[in-house]
């Protein structure tokens, strides 16, 4: 029953055995199973390698895992794979009918951007984008933090191709520091080797896979309705670059952001360059991903430091002294 999972018959029947009477010996496993002690032993080799079965103080003592944490992982494992065939399988499909574009009696473009409508299209989306990709995975996460829960069901997916030796580089806001979920996720994901940083703000969602193909909001204010997969190469490189050009600006998750030679820091920075372009209290606080009140703390405060009687003058004295540069 469970052998799509890799459990074989006869090792299916020791775990459920166990799960039923944990107490049991080797030998008496193989009395009431009909098994040869041999054939038990290696079966709990086996339930150990799937991480169902943990060893006891004793050599005749065995842990198993619960099936909701055991089984449930490796059913998750299976639902990528399949999710990957089902990708692979897209993907043949669509190089079948570009083949028969170039060489058939057809001779239009094949189409190089599709429309994802609503959140559940785009995750579904990522997920298969997530398990065949096969360099690297690029994102900006702009706004405020994101729920733990979906962090967590993304680290499957994030272990699975870190393993296979996909690059993973991620650019937050600053804001995401003072996130204690977020914090614990990148703690995680840099010991398997995923990269981040951090800038002061970020353009718009984004991910790019294999410079092949990128995800970006239908529109940039609103997450929710959905985004447009790109496959143009020429966009998908100007993206890249954009990527590049903010990692580079960025600042590793684990360095401190200092103050400048002004004394300011980026966020600071950032926000009187938002302040002098016109920005309100409540953009600047959406695009840092800051609350209000930290805005307009932070904006007296620099018209303190610049002896500014008004937004307007703290703009031109923030120009004269090059903090808008």
């Amino acid at each position: 029953m469970l052998q799509i999972l890799g459990l074989e018959p006869d090792v299916e029947a020791v775990y459920r055995l166990l799960l039923e009477r944990p107490d049991l010996g080797v030998g008496q496993m193989a009395a009431l199973l009909g098994f040869q002690e041999e054939s038990v032993r290696n079966g709990l080799d086996e339930l150990a390698d799937l991480r169902l079965l943990r060893q006891g103080e004793s050599d005749e003592q065995f842990l198993t895992v619960s099936p909701e944490v055991g089984l449930g992982v490796l059913l998750s494992r299976i639902e990528l794979e399949l999710s990957a065939r089902q990708y692979q399988l897209e993907s043949a499909r669509t190089a079948v009918a570009s083949l028969i574009a170039r060489h058939g009696q057809q001779r239009h473009a094949p189409e190089i951007v599709q429309q994802l409508f609503g959140l559940e299209a785009v995750r579904l989306r990522l997920e298969q984008l997530a398990a065949t990709a096969r360099t690297e995975c690029l994102s900006f996460f702009p706004g405020g933090a994101q729920r733990p829960d979906v962090m967590n069901s993304s680290k499957p997916l994030d272990q699975m191709a870190l393993e296979r030796g996909v690059s993973l580089r991620t650019i937050y806001q600053d804001s995401f520091r003072n996130d204690s979920s977020t914090r614990d996720y990148v703690q995680w994901l840099s010991t398997l080797g995923g990269e981040t940083r951090t800038v002061p703000s970020l353009p718009m969602l984004m991910v790019i896979v294999d410079r092949e193909v990128a995800l970006v909001p239908l529109d940039p204010e609103d997450g929710r309705q959905g985004a447009l997969e790109v496959r143009s190469r020429g966009v998908v490189e100007a993206l890249h670059v954009l990527f590049e050009r903010f990692w580079d600006a960025g600042v590793a998750w684990y360095e401190q952001d200092g103050p400048d030679s002004a004394g300011l820091s980026r966020r600071e920075r950032e926000l009187m360059y938002l302040l002098a372009s016109g920005h309100t209290d409540e953009a600047i606080s959406k695009k840092l991903g800051i609350s209000l009140r930290t805005v307009r703390r932070t904006v007296s405060n620099l018209m303190a430091l610049l002896e500014a009687r008004s937004r307007f003058e703290a703009g031109v004295l923030a120009a004269r002294a090059g903090w808008l540069s």
